[in-house]
């Protein structure tokens, strides 16, 4: 017997390796699901237009305006004669369609049902909205803004392929500074690619240690040649950038959303390259005027100041130094007089104190007693004797006299005390 054939998964999430989903199954699943999908309107820009005069049905191509990302868009004659409008290369446009998937070939499109150009007025709506946001986000904030370089060794230059921008900048640039140096990148700056050209243009001069400023130029044109400029990706991009970057992209009147985010906005090509690079010469010019203005400040300085020494001189301290020294001498003299004069009393003084004590101090000295005829009796030990008691017979004993001693030999006591006459009186000063 032969197996029932096997039943196939319901949905994707239950197929698997033994019970797969056929290519044909698949394909009615998408073209199932996206045709319950209901129309909406889409906004983009057309990139490829095909119209097949006569065949009643032409092809347009509709890109993201930000990414590559397309769709291809059928639309009959009918519906392009209702709008009113002849499909053009480059034009932004919404469209109400229908997503349809054609399950044979695989591919998905986008079948028009009307068409509508994307007026300057809605453009502008759109714009400043972007603006506001942006804005509120701080990105054109004054604070934000880097300084440039005053002279840079090599400038990032983004601008059209073999443009008068181009050489505006360059000729410009070198003429001011002939040594400065330049990296080159050639993009589109209009139409579909530019958003993209100049974004990697602008990464890839921004991974450039060397490029010290950036220029972006383009050099004018219409609001809707200036639209990639003012792409929100490309707007946060250049934010984002750590060198510095001039934007010189339209005239006075335009104004992109990358000349607000720039460090600084240049009015023309010209323009940026004078605000790039000084001028040489003008800087020589520069140079020169301040050593001359640096010579006659010096020299003022010193004429100056040799007047303030000359006046200096003629003073009289400095014109005759000895008339002031001559006065200050005869007081110095006085002075010193004076100090003499104290001097030799005060040592008058002391020395008349110093006699005086000196007389008292003799008076009271018992060499001078002895002198008078007194002596001192002291035992060997040098014991002074003042009681006949302390030598009895036969102790020896030594005389202290004014000149010298004699040793002698105690014969004992005698009571018989001889007065003291009043000239052996010890208190009196034989001088």
């Amino acid at each position: 017997m032969t197996e029932p054939p096997q039943q196939l998964a319901a949905t994707a999430a239950e197929t698997t390796p033994e019970n797969p989903w056929p290519v044909r199954l698949l394909s009615v699943n998408v073209r199932d699901y996206i045709n319950r999908m209901s129309p909406l309107w889409v906004i983009g820009e057309l990139v490829q237009v095909n119209m097949r005069r006569g065949a009643g049905l032409h092809f347009l191509t509709l890109r993201d305006t930000d990414t590559d990302a397309s769709f291809t868009v059928p639309v009959r004659e009918n519906v392009l004669q209702q709008s009113g409008m002849e499909p053009t290369q480059g034009a932004t446009v919404v469209v109400r369609c229908k997503p349809t998937f054609w399950s044979k070939r695989g591919t998905l499109q986008l079948e028009a049902s009307d068409i509508r150009p994307v007026g300057l007025g809605e453009l502008l709506a759109r714009l400043e909205k972007l603006k506001r946001t942006l804005a509120a986000e701080g990105l054109f904030d004054r604070g934000r803004k880097k300084p440039l370089p005053f002279l840079p060794h090599t400038i990032g230059l983004i601008c059209g392929r073999a443009s008068a921008a181009e050489r505006d900048v360059v000729v410009n640039a070198e003429k001011r500074w002939p040594a400065v140096r330049f990296e080159i990148r050639e993009v589109a700056v209009q139409g579909t690619k530019a958003v993209s050209e100049v974004s990697a243009a602008l990464r890839e001069l921004e991974a450039r240690p060397e490029v010290e400023v950036i220029i972006i130029s383009r050099g004018g044109g219409s609001m809707e040649d200036l639209l990639p400029f003012s792409d929100e990706s490309l707007v946060r991009l250049a934010a984002g950038a750590a060198t510095p970057i001039i934007s010189a992209i339209g005239h006075e009147v335009d104004t992109p959303l990358l000349d607000l985010v720039a460090d600084v906005r240049a009015s023309t090509p010209t323009d940026a390259a004078k605000i790039a690079v000084p001028d040489m010469m003008a800087e020589r010019e520069h140079v020169e005027l301040a050593r001359t203005r640096l010579r006659s400040a010096l020299r003022a300085r010193i004429d100056r100041d040799a007047q303030n020494l000359q006046a200096l001189r003629s003073r009289p301290v400095f014109a005759q130094p000895h008339t002031m020294l001559g006065a200050r001498s005869d007081e110095l003299r006085s002075q010193m007089s004076m100090v003499r004069t104290i001097i030799h009393a005060r040592l008058q003084r002391a020395g008349d104190e110093i006699t005086h004590l000196r007389r008292q101090a003799r008076s009271l000295s018992p060499l001078e007693t002895m002198r008078r005829g007194y002596a001192a009796v002291q035992l060997s030990d040098g014991t002074v004797i003042t009681d006949p008691v302390s030598a009895p017979d036969g102790t020896r004993l030594s005389i202290r006299m004014a000149e010298g001693r004699i040793g002698a030999v105690s014969t004992g006591s005698d009571d018989r005390t001889a007065p003291v006459g009043p000239t052996d009186s010890p208190e009196e000063d034989p001088a």
